[in-house]
């Protein structure tokens, strides 16, 4: 049951970008595209099963004072595995993302994960927590870009040469720069929001709480300490 709800909270309730609002750099830089936003999600999907899995195994063995410089080697040597197979493989993704893939050795959401849940679970509800969240993450990146990119230039580009082109012709050419990001991310929060108090209220229970984004509140971290 732990191993199923490390699972599922990834994708919904801890999601991270529209719950926790984490990883923000890349959600707003890369979903200019779908096919941008699905290979740095499952970029940053791989990272975070692996490095969970490694610090769950290591969590005995690695020393509480140097906890946080360990993650960071671990991510970094599974950032760097995926970059290399994404240059060999995957050329022109790897260039149109750039510096994105290497940022996600200092991604909050990989390193959180590896703090709040791998060092302190077994290896199993590790993987499933990653797994969960790397799809959450890719999930989040994906609905941001089909709306910019639909909005903006009025296609979607899948994967390669799989795109819908000329979906209408009226394209806000703001939805695919910088600003459009924001503006494009506060919408669908506000969404999720709405719906979430919609469904709560039809169940008869209270609306949610917004979360409380400073420390003394982190859902990160249990008890918020």
């Amino acid at each position: 049951m732990k191993t199923w709800l490390a699972f599922w909270y990834g994708i919904f309730k801890n999601n991270p970008t529209f719950r926790l609002v984490l990883g923000l750099c890349p959600t707003l830089a890369v979903t200019t595209s779908l096919e941008n936003a699905l290979g740095m999600g499952l970029a940053a999907s791989f990272v975070l099963v692996c490095s969970n899995a490694l610090v769950s195994l290591l969590r005995k063995v690695i020393p509480g004072a140097v906890h946080i410089p360990c993650y960071i080697v671990i991510v970094a040597a599974f950032v760097t595995t995926i970059d290399l197979l994404m240059q060999a493989f995957l050329p022109a993704l790897s260039e149109s993302l750039g510096i994105f893939i290497p940022l996600i050795v200092v991604n909050c959401i990989i390193l959180g994960r590896a703090e709040a849940f791998a060092c302190k679970n077994g290896v199993v509800d590790s993987i499933a927590d990653g797994l969960g969240t790397g799809i959450g993450f890719t999930l989040a990146l994906a609905l941001i870009a089909s709306v910019r990119e639909i909005v903006g230039a009025g296609s979607l580009t899948v994967w390669g040469d799989i795109a819908i082109k000329h979906i209408h012709s009226n394209s806000v050419v703001l939805a695919i720069l910088p600003a459009g990001g924001f503006i494009t991310l506060g919408l669908l929060l506000a969404l999720i929001n709405h719906l979430g108090s919609v469904w709560a209220r039809r169940h008869g229970e209270p609306p949610p709480l917004p979360i409380n984004l400073d420390c003394r509140h982190c859902t990160m971290c249990p008890n918020g300490k």
